[in-house]
């Protein structure tokens, strides 16, 4: 329903539902006239109303905006880190984390400011000037000073300036797909329609922000500034609040729980030992922070952030640019794709795809402006140009046309009206060339187009002298003018009955209807006027089935979104059954067949109502910008991660709440943008199919740098634990601690961002956003690898202390080369989750995995032989005899973990979780 205007409230008369007032009438209530206000009466109600304009929002100051980005858990455990290091006076270390926890920081403060910017692309979308009608005489005023009552002229080109009551129009027509998402410029009347008429059909009214793409009008102003439709988008957007990505929610659950461990085993490990083992103050202080260390994964949320920058630049080698870092994870645990139709599911190109005569049915392919496709009937390739009646068919839509369709740089292009543009490609098709056939049939003279006839006619005269006059337009128009029907054997008596029965068989696809007739010119005829077309006598030739055609690859992404158990959701502002027939086309539904419902269908729903009807319907036409954002909420409540598509203004709302929104790189408005956390360079819905699976593959390689980190430090603790525990000296100092974490963060977690998709990746549904990081199969893995690190690492290290005697700068050289190897060789485990790795030389397919172990390999050796490392952490050289048990440990690792992985697969509610 439309929105009622605080102007309105204010005035004597007032009526919240201009669409269904006549125009006389809507006068009147604004206390206005034709010939408009006067200057003086502008001028009291630009003080009364205000300006045209949209309050700009307010906004935290940059100060605020930054420190804000400190309150996160995973902000704190680093910064406890930072004094845990600082405490043991390693200035370095402690140097590097708050290095991270500033850049951190920084990236969650550049990519903010979403809402602000969405309402500022929305203020611009204001027309910058008007023509009114004041005093009586035709002004140029700013826009921003137009008020409720006045008259405004319109003409194409122009921007509307404010919501309009059309009060004349002359082939008025006007693009509303920043509000409607209608793909066609909607044709404009005087008429009021009904109450309950949707926004796409209240043809009386022009909307702020709209375009006039033909004709001309003039129209009283009824709603200006935040009252006009725009407006009331733009307050639902300021009242939109972002959710929360799935990964930040569960890595501030995971924060939570990691931080309460760390205290708790950090506070116990310390009482043991300066209770029970007698340990000094000082050194169990160092003992219990090397612990904490030790236990905190520093380079996590590093890792976390190149892995989804890494997630962003592959997707925009894919056409989908990310806007915020967050949004790549998202779209791996997406349940549902909210998408429009024009341009995004389909091509915006209108094509004909079938031709029907009285005696011959025939199907067009080829889709686009490219002249490229053959005539099919029954199953069968037949030539158009064969049947006198096709062919003449196919000469009147190309020369009772005034569009040109050419090719540019190796694209085929379309310069004029897209419905005439279907009708050029048609006839090159059946290969008639426009130069050569307008050569035969010169035009002499024409009607052109207009709303109040609906139709268009020209005149033709050959070089003999013979005219015809061909007539194109909406069918039942056309049919009104037709006496006869054209066939084989000639004209006959036109069958009205059989005629209106194929054309409801044809709307009933979907496809948009336009009808074809043909006249012979009297004799030396140059002239055409209306009483000569209205006189009819024509013999109708054919109807034709025009289509904005889905796009080939958008077929094939709705199918690849099934079966990762995604759904695919049509909503768009046009016509039902053109939705309907065009979902079904791209296969959305269940087995092809898509459920579908018009927009005003959802008015009045309650809440458990609305859920159940948008988890079971494919396809919303007709909607408004309340019917998107109220199904993107109610997908959402019942459990689902959604991402929405758009365009126009009117999915800004929607886009924002969203988990994912998506908006049109090329056609989308700058509000639609703004909103969005994913822009689509190609406009083309299969790159939303690429972003998914790109996600899905960032979140499996932030699940892989967990499965490595976790194990590798809670060896550690475990290690220093259990030295403590038997009164032992440490296998680790906290120093080493700091190395074992420093370069296998850099080296062998960081190279697990690099890791391309998994094999079957998209045949998997969608993760449980409501899930913990940690659960099932990692409660299960990180143990059992923790276990076998600290078996080996302490094993080892007791060894050299107890049997063979060696000094500790040995024993703990020996120790931390041995949890360095455990960790490389367990990397390489990391290359697939679940499946073996040695199938198929799945080991081999990661440079980055075998470069980092070779950096680590350096890294270690200098660690281990270089004197001045020895010095800064207590180390010494080791044997071969110490390096062939390293690497025997390495080697048990990674056989151990690939026979787990082959009984972990023999468990599937397992693997699930």
């Amino acid at each position: 329903m439309e929105s009622k205007s605080p102007q309105a409230g204010t005035d004597p008369n007032p009526s919240p539902v201009w669409h269904a007032q006549d125009a006389a009438e809507v006068i009147q209530r604004w206390r206005s006239q034709p010939s408009g206000l006067s200057a003086g009466e502008a001028g009291e109600r630009l003080a009364r109303y205000g300006r045209n304009q949209l309050r700009p929002p307010e906004k935290a100051g940059p100060l605020v905006r930054f420190f804000r980005h400190f309150h996160n858990v995973l902000i704190y455990i680093l910064i406890l880190a930072a004094i845990g290091t600082a405490l043991l006076g390693h200035w370095v270390d402690t140097g590097v984390i708050l290095a991270v926890v500033l850049i951190n920081t920084l990236i969650g403060f550049i990519q903010e400011g979403k809402a602000e910017k969405a309402l500022d692309a929305i203020r611009q979308m204001l027309s910058p000037r008007a023509v009114v009608l004041r005093d009586g005489h035709r002004r140029e005023v700013d826009a921003s000073s137009v008020v409720p009552g006045d008259v405004i002229y319109l003409q194409a080109g122009d921007k509307v300036p404010a919501d309009l009551r059309l009060m004349d129009v002359k082939n008025l027509r006007v693009d509303e797909a920043v509000l409607t998402g209608e793909s066609v410029p909607v044709e404009k009347d005087v008429q009021p329609v009904a109450e309950d008429a949707s926004l796409g059909d209240r043809f009386c009214m022009a909307y702020s922000g709209t375009l006039v793409t033909f004709g001309r009008g003039r129209g009283v102003v009824v709603a200006t500034g935040e009252t006009t439709e725009v407006g009331r988008i733009s307050a639902m957007l300021g009242e939109v609040h972002s959710l929360q990505t799935p990964l930040v929610r569960q890595m501030e659950q995971f924060g939570r729980w990691l931080a309460g461990v760390i205290l708790l085993i950090s506070a116990a490990t310390f009482a043991f030992g300066y209770w029970v083992r007698s340990y000094p103050l000082d050194e169990m202080f160092l003992a219990a922070a090397s612990l904490a260390v030790s236990t905190i994964p520093e380079g996590l949320p590093a890792i976390m952030t190149i892995a989804l920058a890494i997630g962003v630049q592959k997707m925009a080698r894919r056409n989908a640019i990310i806007r915020r870092l967050p949004a790549v994870e998202t779209l791996g645990s997406v349940s549902t794709i909210c998408s429009d139709k024009t341009g995004t599911l389909t091509r915006n190109e209108m094509t004909v795809a079938s031709l029907r005569s009285r005696e011959r049915h025939l199907q067009v392919d080829g889709v686009g402006y490219a002249p490229h496709g053959g005539f099919t009937e029954s199953g069968l390739d037949v030539s158009p140009d064969e049947d006198p009646v096709l062919a003449q068919a196919l000469r009147a839509g190309l020369l009772c046309n005034d569009a040109q369709v050419f090719e540019r740089d190796g694209d085929w292009v379309m310069e004029g009206d897209p419905t005439e543009g279907a009708l050029v490609v048609l006839a090159r098709k059946a290969g008639m060339d426009p130069q050569i056939e307008q050569g035969h049939l010169p035009r002499v003279d024409v009607i052109p187009f207009e709303s109040d006839h609906k139709y268009m006619a020209t005149l033709h005269r050959d070089h003999k002298g013979h005219g015809v006059i061909y007539l194109k337009g909406a069918p039942e128009r056309v049919l009104e003018l037709c006496a006869h029907q054209q066939t084989a054997d000639g004209p006959r008596s036109l069958e009205r009955d059989w005629w209106e029965a194929a054309l409801e068989e044809v709307a009933g696809r979907g496809e948009r209807l336009l009808a074809v007739a043909a006249r012979d010119a009297q004799p030396h005829q140059d002239e055409l006027k209306y009483d000569q077309v209205e006189a009819g006598r024509f013999s109708l030739l054919a109807i034709l089935g025009i289509i904005d055609p889905p796009r080939e690859e958008a077929i094939h992404a709705v199918r690849e979104c099934r079966e990762a158990g995604i759904r695919v959701k049509m909503i768009t502002g046009d016509h039902l059954t053109t939705a309907r027939a065009v979902g079904g086309m791209l296969g959305i539904g269940s087995g092809g067949h898509a459920v579908a419902m018009a927009g005003h269908e959802l008015d009045g729903m309650s809440e458990d109502r609305l859920r159940e009807t948008a988890r079971g319907t494919d396809v919303f036409a007709r909607t408004t910008p309340e019917h998107k954002l109220r199904l993107v909420q109610a997908l959402q409540q019942a459990g689902g991660i959604v991402a929405m598509t758009g365009d126009g203004v009117n999915d800004a709302p929607a886009l924002k709440r969203a988990d994912v929104g998506v908006a049109m790189g090329r056609k989308g408005t700058e509000a639609a943008k703004e909103a969005a956390e994913m822009v689509l360079a190609d406009d083309n819905f299969a790159s939303i199919a690429h972003a998914v699976e790109e996600g899905r593959t960032v979140y499996d390689n932030i699940r892989k740098a967990i499965l490595h980190m976790l194990p590798t430090n809670a060896g550690q603790s475990m290690t220093i634990m259990m030295a403590i525990l038997m009164g032992l000296a440490l296998p680790l100092t906290p120093v080493q601690v700091l190395w074992v974490n420093m370069v296998t963060s850099v080296t062998l977690a960081m190279a697990l961002a690099f890791e391309p998709s998994e094999p079957g990746v998209m045949k998997r549904p969608p993760r449980n956003p409501d899930a913990p990081l940690l659960s099932g199969f990692l409660l299960w893995r990180i143990p059992f690898v923790a276990v076998l690190l600290w078996l080996g690492t302490f094993g080892h290290f007791l060894w050299m202390e107890e049997v063979v005697g060696s000094s500790d700068e040995l024993a703990r050289t020996v120790a931390i080369n041995t949890l360095v190897a455990g960790q490389a060789f367990y990397l390489l485990n990391l290359r697939l989750i679940y499946q073996p790795v040695l199938s198929g030389w799945a080991i081999f397919h990661s440079r980055a995995m075998w470069l980092a172990i070779g950096i680590l390999v350096v890294l270690q050796l200098t660690f281990t032989y270089a004197p001045v490392m020895n010095t800064l952490f207590g180390t010494t050289a080791i044997g071969w005899s110490d390096w062939a048990r390293i690497l025997l440990f390495g080697m048990a690792v990674f056989v151990i973990v690939e026979l787990e992985k082959a009984v972990i697969r023999r468990l599937p509610w397992l693997t699930a979780a």
